[in-house]
C-alpha cells in the first residue's frame, strides 16, 4: 500500500489535532519582586501566563515556609490523563504528597496494595509531613524571638555605654572649672 505525501501530511495533521499535550506548570501572578503562582494544567503550546485548562492550586514563595494550596485529587486526575509536570511543579506536587498518592494508586491498580493500605500509608505520610512543617515553623518563631532578645540586649548595652560616657563627660566638665578656679587664685 502506498500513501501519497499529501495524504500522509493530512493524516499527521489529524492525529496532532486529537493529541493535545498537557503540562502541569506554574502561572505567574503578583507584582514585580513579589511573585505568586497558580499551579495549572495547561496546553503545552499556550504561553506561560496564557490560557489554561484548569487551576489546580496556588503557590506563594514569599512566606517562610512557602504556602502551597493544592487540590490533590484534581492533580492526580491530570496525572492519570497523562499530564507531565514541569520540574518545579513536580517538586511542589511531591512536597504535598500528590506524587506519592499517584504512586500508591498505581499499586492499588496492579493489586499490590488494597485501597485501605494505600490510604493508611498516605495518611501516615501526611501526619509526618505536617509535624515537620510545624517543627520548622516553631524553630523559625523561636529564632525570631531569640534574635529580637539579642538585639534588645545589644541595644541596652549600647545605651548603658552611652549613658556612662555622657556621665563621665559631665563629670570631667564639672571637674575642669573647679581645677581652673584654684589655679587662677594662685596666680593672683
Amino acid at each position: 500500500m502506498y500513501l501519497c505525501p499529501r495524504l500522509l501530511i493530512e493524516v499527521v495533521n489529524l492525529t496532532s489535532l486529537n493529541y493535545m499535550p498537557v503540562k502541569i506548570r506554574l502561572q505567574r501572578h503578583g507584582k514585580k519582586g513579589k511573585p505568586f503562582y497558580w499551579v495549572v494544567a495547561a496546553d503545552v503550546r499556550a504561553p506561560r501566563d496564557g490560557k489554561f485548562l484548569q487551576k489546580i492550586g496556588t503557590y506563594n514563595p514569599n512566606s517562610n515556609p512557602a504556602q502551597i494550596e493544592l487540590d490533590i485529587d484534581e492533580a492526580i486526575k491530570w496525572l492519570h490523563f497523562g499530564a507531565q509536570p514541569t520540574e518545579t511543579a513536580r517538586r511542589i506536587l511531591s512536597y504535598k504528597g500528590v506524587m506519592l498518592k499517584y504512586h500508591l494508586q498505581g499499586g492499588v491498580k496492579k493489586g499490590a496494595l488494597t485501597q485501605e493500605q494505600a490510604d493508611a500509608k498516605f495518611e501516615a505520610w501526611q501526619k509526618e509531613k505536617e509535624q515537620k512543617i510545624t517543627a520548622k515553623k516553631e524553630s523559625l518563631h523561636k529564632g525570631k524571638a531569640s534574635a529580637k532578645q539579642e538585639s534588645l540586649k545589644a541595644e541596652q548595652a549600647y545605651s548603658q555605654k552611652r549613658k556612662e560616657a555622657q556621665a563621665a563627660k559631665a563629670q570631667e566638665a564639672t571637674a575642669a572649672p573647679a581645677e581652673e578656679a584654684p589655679a587662677q587664685e594662685s596666680e593672683a
